[in-house]
């Protein structure tokens, strides 16, 4: 085989990785949606919000330390201790299953019975709010993430594969991280779809989606249910922020890539948890693999920015519920 051929495999491969990082952020929008029926479009600021609240706690730094500063004429900015990673992560955890109370109590339990679009335009006003009390807490700066995962090419692979293409080919160059967010993924949907579908609290999450009354009637607490589900997005929203914020830093623009979940929703199923990680691995080879054979080649690249929305329309078109969502039917 020549060289391009494996710099073609590398390509696909890389594309996997991608995806796998797509699928982490649209496994929460699946979570929310599979239990309430509502899109929520807080995911993506829950992501950011998590990854800041982890660099925080782990750089001993002072919340709320520019309004205290200035008010008070202080200089407050750290406490001056590192906070090891496994603690730091455990204490965002923490932090957002107190943020999905919160939002069971001041939000959610306002909106029972209530048509899902007042749930989703509730939804918007949380992102928001979120997004400037981020910023008021923790500083707009951009982070510095490392819990300790392994970053860069993984030099076995590389050095193991170099002889592949002869003298021009150098050995596939799969970033470590990737690999770890690949390995987390699986683990992380493989215990989600075992507690939905074999536990009481996961059947008591579905009951609550197909209907809120018949799931009340049977005594189902739908406020235990909404802490519940919000509290596992958080912790789901905190494994994506560890991961894309080691990969690329934690900064505003962190939120941003739950708009690269909406085509994986869109190809998987909003209602599917390993749709999610089909449609991310669609997405992500899809994009890379068009990129490294048309896009590059022939359109002057760039295609990467445009191609996952062109193929999710095409789903929208031709199969609306995605490849493992459930079959809309409407009866008249």
């Amino acid at each position: 085989m020549s060289a391009g051929f494996y710099y073609g495999v590398e390509v696909f491969l890389n594309g996997l990785m991608t995806g796998v990082m797509y699928s982490l952020v649209a496994l929460g929008f699946v979570l929310i949606y599979k239990s309430s029926g509502v899109f929520n479009y807080a995911q993506g600021v829950m992501v950011l919000f998590a990854a800041m609240s982890l660099v925080g706690i782990q750089t001993g730094q002072v919340p709320f330390s520019h309004l205290i500063n200035a008010m008070f004429g202080t200089h407050l900015h750290h406490f001056g201790w590192q906070v090891p990673a496994v603690l730091a992560i455990l204490l965002a955890a923490f932090i957002m299953f107190i943020f999905a109370v919160l939002v069971e109590r001041l939000i959610l339990k306002h909106l029972v019975n209530q048509d899902p679009i007042f749930l989703f335009m509730a939804t918007i006003g949380l992102a928001y709010f979120m997004e400037g009390f981020g910023d008021l807490m923790w500083g707009s700066e951009i982070k510095k993430l490392d819990v300790g995962i392994p970053q860069g090419g993984n030099t076995w692979i590389e050095q193991s594969t170099a002889f592949l293409g002869g003298e021009d080919f150098y050995g596939f160059y799969i970033d470590s991280l990737d690999i770890v967010a690949t390995v987390v993924a699986v683990i992380l949907v493989a215990s989600l779809v075992l507690f939905s579908q074999y536990t009481k609290t996961g059947r008591a999450l579905r009951a609550v989606a197909d209907d809120n009354q018949a799931a009340l009637s049977v005594g189902i607490s739908l406020r235990t249910i909404w802490v519940i589900v919000w509290a596992i997005a958080g912790f789901v929203a905190l494994v994506a922020g560890i991961m894309w914020g080691a990969k690329s830093g934690v900064q505003f623009s962190l939120s941003l890539v739950a708009l690269k979940a909406l085509p994986v929703l869109m190809l998987g199923g909003f209602t599917s948890i390993p749709g999610a990680i089909v449609g991310g691995m669609i997405i992500g080879v899809g994009e890379k693999m068009f990129e490294f054979l048309i896009g590059a080649p022939f359109l002057g690249g760039a295609t990467e920015n445009w191609f996952a929305y062109v193929l999710a329309l095409l789903f929208l078109v031709f199969r609306p519920q995605g490849l493992f969502g459930d079959k809309i039917i409407e009866r008249v």
